[in-house]
């Protein structure tokens, strides 16, 4: 019985449903290549914040009056109070000496021919976010007695963690506007469907229908067209990700989108979501009767 009515009021409007199932495709498709740029770009930038770090650069012998056993007391205290930062994720002792190897196979060209290993030794440490970078600099300032300098690339780090945030606020922002647009073509869908029988409805409330006798054919009407609508949506994202992305999408080891199975999920289930209440919020003022 239910069925059957949705089936009806849907072949009865045909042409407003498939107006209406056109716009959740498209509404749809474009949310679930937000999801997937969107969560690539920010599994992007989580990997970039991953690899911030804070150097610290120990004085050497020539820049420092201390000798071998005052400055290995001094990298002592600098890790003790390191560790007891709960913002620090891991620390990372360089030797000297491991730092040159590094920088002739990075940099040949600017140790060739030293006649002394002028680099320091350093610590490596990395936050538990990418945003504690900063504050772990900070807490070494001013610095320790041993200690040279300590780095964290600032101007990189901002960067960096501006465009993570204002990749978040975009997504978010893109994502609502088409879920409301979906929502709101829906509803207009309904709409229409119910204005045409308007009187059909009346006339069962004055006999006593109840409310969700009434309501049922038009919210599975609109959980059929949002549904409809975002599996053509995922049959599309699914051609394009076989056809088109998968020719041009980036390789970055590290760095994924969410996987198209969830992402599929995701549009099905919102498309359920959206029919349904946008049909159910319609139909409230109709039924004052």
């Amino acid at each position: 019985m239910l069925l059957s009515e949705a089936w009806r009021s849907i072949t009865a409007n045909l042409s407003t449903t498939i107006a209406a199932a056109v716009t959740v495709l498209i509404g749809m498709a474009l949310v679930g290549m937000l999801v997937g740029f969107g969560t690539y770009a920010r599994s992007w930038t989580d990997k970039t914040k991953r690899e911030l770090v804070v150097k610290v650069f120990f004085c050497t012998d020539q820049t420092c009056p201390q000798t071998g056993y005052e400055t290995a007391k001094q990298v002592d205290r600098v890790r003790v109070k390191l560790e007891s930062d709960q913002r620090v994720k891991s620390i990372k002792f360089i030797p000297k000496e491991r730092a040159l190897e590094l920088m002739k196979k990075t940099h040949p060209e600017l140790v060739r021919g030293l006649p002394t290993n002028p680099l320091p030794d350093s610590f490596e440490v990395r936050a538990v976010k990418g945003e504690y970078v900063e504050p772990i600099a900070q807490s070494l300032s001013p610095t320790p007695a041993g200690v040279q300098k300590v780095s964290y690339g600032r101007k990189t780090a901002h960067k960096i963690l501006n465009v993570a945030h204002l990749i978040e606020v975009l997504f978010l922002v893109a994502v609502l506007i088409l879920l409301v647009a979906s929502a709101l073509l829906i509803a207009n869908t309904i709409r229409l469907s119910i204005f045409s029988r308007r009187r059909e409805i009346e006339v069962m409330k004055l006999v006593g229908a109840s409310n969700w006798f009434v309501r049922g054919p038009f919210v599975l009407e609109g959980v059929i067209t949002g549904f409809v609508g975002a599996l053509l949506a995922v049959i599309l994202l699914f051609v394009g990700k076989e056809t088109l992305l998968t020719s041009i999408w980036f390789k970055d080891e590290g760095v994924h989108a969410l996987p198209f199975v969830l992402n599929a999920l995701t549009l099905l289930g919102l498309g359920l979501v959206l029919g349904a209440a946008a049909s159910a919020l319609t139909l409230r003022r109709f039924l004052r009767v």
